[in-house]
């Protein structure tokens, strides 16, 4: 890096964080309990109230960026990202040469790399850092993260890492984060349809699907889709965790990614096929294990007591 490379990020070095969503306020609560001087910010304000009740400061993006030396982004889409650093009020205009910006968003690699160009003309690191382990992981700071960038800004954000995450693991330069998570959703994507089909056809047979999950946990079919959606399958509750119109979005940054590179994916071409379905018939705010609900609807094995949808 540059010598405006950020020094080595510790509890007392001022955190930002922005997008408070299901995932976001989870990690923003880590953050606060670690000890980190938090400053935060939403589209909504509302949504500060229990961090600011705990402890952290709440304004806007300019009085964020002005106040931190590195922000978190946890935004729902490229454009949101753009947005957020380069828009008007936007980041890039207030936060000072040696910050680092670890956006934690599923995006493109291609923006990433943009963004990340983009800012190191500033002096400004990016980590393009997307992560994995849904909103309970989110909340007990134990979520999976996938970085891409510099080095040497990964290691300075090391504590950072820590507080967010039981594993942060450098895949490389720019972009190499978002291609890493576009791979983890394609593979729990089909550990989930495969999950979905094997339970509708023990229904479809007249073999009990719930005890049907318990023997394949003890074996190879074991997964983490088997032993946390399976029973949500089971049940037809589909109350969000991570919603079906985010995981359409990054499957589709999965094909993008998959059609550049000449590469035969057919599983992500399916998921994100019956998440359209969802989607279309507004049911993209579901728990994306929905989809599994929608294998056992069109194999005629939907649950007789099934939650509500939405």
């Amino acid at each position: 890096m540059s010598e405006n490379a950020i020094a080595q990020a510790g509890v007392h070095t001022p955190v930002g964080f922005v997008g408070l969503g299901v995932m976001g306020l989870g990690m923003a609560g880590c953050l606060l309990r670690k000890g980190f001087p938090l400053s935060v910010h939403n589209l909504h304000p509302e949504k500060t109230a229990a961090l600011r009740a705990a402890g952290a400061f709440a304004g806007t993006l300019a009085q964020l960026g002005e106040r931190s030396r590195v922000v978190v982004l946890s935004l729902p889409d490229t454009a949101a990202v753009e947005e957020v650093l380069f828009g008007s009020e936007g980041l890039a205009s207030t936060l000072q040469a040696g910050a680092c910006v670890i956006d934690t968003s599923t995006i493109s690699a291609d923006a990433a790399r943009r963004i990340a160009d983009r800012l190191a003309a500033q002096g400004i690191a990016f980590l393009d850092a997307p992560v994995s382990g849904g909103q309970q992981g989110a909340a007990d700071g134990t979520l999976s993260c996938m970085v891409g960038g510099d080095f040497q800004a990964f290691e300075a954000c090391s504590s950072v890492f820590s507080a967010l995450t039981s594993r942060a693991v450098y895949m490389g330069a720019a972009g190499t984060g978002q291609v890493t998570k576009s791979c983890n959703q394609i593979a729990v994507s089909a550990a989930l349809l495969g999950v979905a089909e094997a339970l509708a056809l023990a229904a479809r047979q007249g073999v009990d699907p719930a005890r049907v999950r318990e023997v394949l946990l003890g074996g190879a079919a074991q997964s983490f889709s088997l032993e946390k959606h399976g029973p949500r399958i089971l049940a037809g509750n589909f109350q969000p965790g991570f919603r079906a119109a985010l995981m359409r979005k990054d499957l589709r940054l999965a094909l993008d990614s998959g059609r550049e590179g000449g590469v035969f994916m057919p599983v992500a071409g399916l998921a994100a096929q019956l998440l359209d379905i969802l989607c279309n018939r507004d049911e993209g705010n579901l728990d994306w294990c929905a989809l599994g609900g929608l294998v056992a609807e069109l194999s005629g094995a939907a649950p007789s007591n099934a939650a509500p949808r939405a």
